[in-house]
């Protein structure tokens, strides 16, 4: 499972050949939660609201590169890692 991105304690990570809906996997704390591309909804999990607030800002910030990175992994093909919130 390659790691996209990783700030404030926040690891992003996808799957080779995962499931749809497109999503990410993100961990916190002992915590994980699998987000949708698309909506930025938690599908499965748990995250502290500050945690999961961060994690949407970056996501509005690189949406097109999480498409990349889960057509990349869908192939599989190895994922472009993806810049931290700043």
């Amino acid at each position: 499972m390659p790691t996209l991105s990783e700030f404030y304690g926040i690891s992003i990570c996808m799957y080779f050949e995962d499931h749809p809906p497109p999503h990410f996997h993100v961990f916190y704390g002992g915590e994980e939660a699998q987000v949708s591309i698309e909506t930025l909804e938690i599908l499965r999990g748990k995250l502290p609201k500050r945690a999961y607030n961060l994690v949407v800002e970056w996501a509005l910030i690189h949406r097109e590169e999480l498409r990349r990175a889960w057509a990349q992994a869908a192939q599989p093909q190895s994922i472009d890692p993806i810049d931290p919130l700043p």
